[in-house]
């Protein structure tokens, strides 16, 4: 009863290495599900790479990653004023995206959160002269800008970087680090001509450990099968079988993420005519489900229960034997799979 994520492991660590090579003092980032392997394993992934720093989501994923990772933290998550959190070592550096933040942690190291493009959370640029003037009791260890995907504007991601280093450097503030998410090589090595004293440090999860795909396959595994002919009822709604066919309980079901998707940010007319036919067969309870079969993309027979899913098989062709494995195109970064193998 597994949901397996096979990892090819040389071709995984490769593309990791070539990345570590296109972006000189690359801080890995572990955090949520750990992208499907876990935040331990990519500890130890990272630990390999002779990363001195590993950055992760929250205060509670900093403290279990103690055990694990021997060099600093970064917590990404800005920290708020009364968090009831984990106490957490001098290793563990702190984000703050205020004033006040900053003011609240005396003697801690910090890195300060910028408000970009984004419009998510940091200080703005007048911030800066009040944190400079404000704030002694703190280590300064980095500015932090995190940036837009999409730049339908066309604006430069690397000048709007570029603008915030003069801005704090005007400020007073020591500009020595700055951490980056979503920019560029090329535009991390046009920032390191134009600012030669400062580092540019990009923080990368995933395309660290999901950017060769390929190296991962997801394989889920055939409980039972059990023929049914058309009109047959079945399952907790007692559909009836559209047709003579078999039904595949495989591991794998919503407690694993199966079925469970995350809003996506759509382009263009044919993915959104895509999505407008998938919710109209989903009114009829047509779903079709992450699962193949012989390079057959299946249908869900009903909606996926809490461990298992079942699959309909149409035809009398031959249904696989249980034990088999079944690909499945899951989303990693929504998917806890029971365990991870290397192959």
């Amino acid at each position: 009863m597994t949901l397996s994520l096979y990892v090819d492991t040389d071709r995984w660590r490769a593309h990791q290495h070539a990345l570590v090579a296109e972006f000189p003092g690359l801080v890995p980032v572990a955090k949520g599900n750990g992208y499907g392997l876990g935040n331990d394993r990519l500890a130890q992934e990272a630990a390999l790479l002779g990363a001195p720093l590993l950055a992760v989501g929250t205060a509670a994923e900093a403290a279990g990653a103690l055990g694990r990772f021997e060099g600093e933290l970064l917590v990404l998550t800005p920290y708020r004023i009364g968090e009831d959190g984990p106490a957490l070592p001098s290793r563990v550096l702190r984000t703050v995206a205020s004033v006040e933040a900053a003011r609240a942690l005396p003697g801690a190291r910090v890195v300060v959160e910028c408000m970009t493009s984004m419009r998510r959370h940091g200080i703005a640029p007048g911030d800066l002269v009040h944190l400079a003037r404000a704030v002694d009791d703190v280590t300064f260890e980095g500015f932090a800008l995190h940036l837009p995907l999409d730049r339908p504007d066309g604006s430069d991601p690397a000048v709007e970087v570029s603008a915030w280093v003069q801005a704090i450097a005007a400020a007073g503030l020591p500009v020595d680090t700055v951490y980056l998410s979503h920019l560029s090589a090329h535009g991390v090595a046009w920032l390191t001509v134009r600012h030669p004293h400062t580092r540019f440090r990009s923080r990368i999860g995933t395309r660290l450990w999901l950017g060769d795909i390929v190296a991962l396959e997801a394989r889920a595994t055939v409980l039972d099968v059990t023929p049914v002919v058309k009109g047959e009822r079945y399952g907790y709604r007692q559909h009836k079988a559209p047709a003579d066919g078999h039904l595949l309980v495989v591991s794998g079901g919503t407690a694993h993420g199966v079925g469970m998707e995350a809003p996506k940010y759509v382009h263009g007319l044919v993915p959104r005519a895509k999505g407008i036919a998938r919710a109209g067969l989903a009114t009829v309870n047509r779903t079709l489900s992450p699962y193949q079969w012989a390079g057959r993309q299946l249908w869900f027979a009903e909606p996926p229960h809490m461990q298992v899913s079942i699959l309909f098989l149409p035809g009398d062709g031959k249904p696989p034997a249980l034990g088999d494995e079944l690909p499945v195109n899951v989303r990693h970064t929504t998917t806890h799979f029971d365990r991870v193998t290397d192959r």
